[in-house]
């Protein structure tokens, strides 16, 4: 089977001239953003003159590195499909009845109730 190769996402304009937004975020990729956030349209910090300071790259890994909690540590994957021919498993609510088989003793600890 032959891969789809994707194109240029090209826009027509109202008046009608067609537009690369690829090659137009490419061609300003180096141009300082518009406000005080002192960044380029890439993303890298800008120093003095509006020379790069600090990369892109090195950015995320500070924040990265500083916010641990932020990057999960498996990547999930979605979920499959059930076939129509397997039958659906329901999963087992346990109740308070089932429960009742333990005891708490004087401690707080919980044991099993005698029989």
């Amino acid at each position: 089977m032959a891969i789809k190769q994707t194109g240029k996402k090209t826009y027509k304009t109202m008046q009608g001239k067609p537009i690369d937004m690829d090659l137009l975020r490419k061609r300003n990729e180096l141009t300082p953003a518009v406000g005080n956030a002192k960044v380029n349209a890439r993303g890298d910090e800008l120093g003095p003159g509006g020379k790069i300071a600090k990369k892109r790259e090195e950015v995320l890994a500070d924040y990265y590195r500083d916010n641990p909690t932020s990057v999960p540590d498996k990547v999930e994957t979605a979920p499959q499909p059930v076939q129509k021919d397997e039958p659906v498993q329901q999963e087992v609510v346990e109740t308070a009845e089932e429960d009742a088989d333990w005891v708490e003793d004087k401690d707080g600890n919980f044991i099993k109730k005698e029989q």
